[in-house]
């Protein structure tokens, strides 16, 4: 019988956004953790665990047939969102891939554009890349959640407006002040991201290359560090 991991905390993240009684696409599911779980405690009525490849689909079958949940979880082998549209998901996860490619992934699904369906998205990198796709693309940023399993984790959950939104490159990296400055991890995230942007601006200036967009943001970082602290 599989050994079921206990869920941490980047995974659990997401149960706030979930709709309640609905069915969720869970895409690139790996083990189906995290739909087992939603399942499990009785917050969505259905789900789709979603992977591209054959083991870990076998692995999700696995473990939502040891967890007794083969009624209510479906797995399906697919590319992204490639036929998840069948299921008419009231939520998308989208949980431990880059920014870049979650972004491939809603571009090659315009049906995701709709209001009724809730985005939650959870990028292990470049979530600037997704945060300025989203906006410019007509959805609405709805709720953010910092969360420390490994390291910290950005999750992101955001609805189809069909209205554009300004930002500022400051926002792209590290998300709207209404919610990043509410985690009590706020200020450990923003000092992890400060100290990338002081390395990639010390490496700019051994080369005599500009250092205008890191020092622009290493301000703004370091006045909402002093938010804070007061």
């Amino acid at each position: 019988m599989p050994t079921m991991k206990k869920t941490d905390d980047r995974l659990l993240s997401a149960l706030p956004y979930v709709t309640p009684g609905g069915t969720v696409a869970d895409i690139g599911t790996d083990h189906a953790y995290l739909p087992i779980e939603l399942c499990r405690r009785g917050i969505c009525r259905r789900a789709v665990a979603c992977d591209i490849n054959e083991g870990p689909i076998l692995s999700a079958r696995a473990n939502i047939a040891a967890a007794g949940l083969t009624g209510c979880i479906d797995t399906l082998r697919t590319d992204g969102l490639h036929g998840v549209e069948r299921y008419q998901p009231d939520d998308i996860l989208i949980f431990g891939m880059g920014g870049e490619l979650i972004v491939r992934i809603l571009d090659e699904a315009p049906w995701v554009r709709d209001g009724r369906i809730g985005l939650v998205l959870q990028p292990m990198s470049r979530a600037e890349v997704l945060r300025r796709y989203l906006w410019e693309h007509g959805f609405s940023v709805l709720g953010e959640t910092l969360s420390r399993a490994d390291r910290l984790y950005q999750t992101i959950y955001a609805r189809y407006t069909g209205v554009p939104e300004p930002f500022g490159e400051t926002e792209a990296l590290v998300g709207r002040d209404r919610w990043l400055l509410a985690s009590p991890l706020a200020a450990e995230f923003l000092r992890g991201k400060l100290a990338v942007l002081e390395n990639i601006a010390a490496g700019k200036r051994a080369g005599n290359a500009d250092t205008g967009y890191e020092d622009a943001r290493i301000a703004e970082l370091r006045e909402k560090l002093e938010v804070l602290k007061s």
